[in-house]
């Protein structure tokens, strides 16, 4: 049988794959201005967060208004947008969200408990 050598990098994705996800979600919520478009999608975010990952969460919400620099920097092109930055593969999700099976497939993040469409 043929041994194939294999490099520090791919030892290391195999390990980390092998552990799991450690730490927290990382999710950053991309807003317009004092709206009540913005409002409702803030609400909507932290009662996701705090539903669907009980404290296991960082999420920062950005003003594009305000910070025109990090929506240019995170390829922003709408408001509402949900990005998920940690685990990877980072998704994004844009427009409203009200339908939390929706929200949960666009973000391909785990659900701990069924949700409603």
């Amino acid at each position: 049988m043929k041994r194939v050598r294999t490099g520090r990098a791919t030892r290391a994705f195999e390990k980390a794959a092998a552990v799991g996800r450690k730490g927290k979600y990382v999710l950053k919520l991309y807003v317009a201005g004092a709206t009540d478009r913005s409002r409702r999608a803030l609400e909507r975010a932290r009662h996701l967060c705090e539903v669907e990952f009980q404290g296991d969460y960082d999420l920062e919400v950005i003003d594009v208004y305000q910070q025109p620099i990090l929506a240019r920097d995170g390829q922003i092109i709408a408001t509402p947008t949900l990005v998920r930055e940690f685990p990877p593969p980072v998704r994004r999700f844009i427009g409203t969200l009200e339908n939390t099976a929706r929200l949960m497939i666009g973000l391909d993040l785990q659900t701990r408990r069924k949700t409603r469409p």
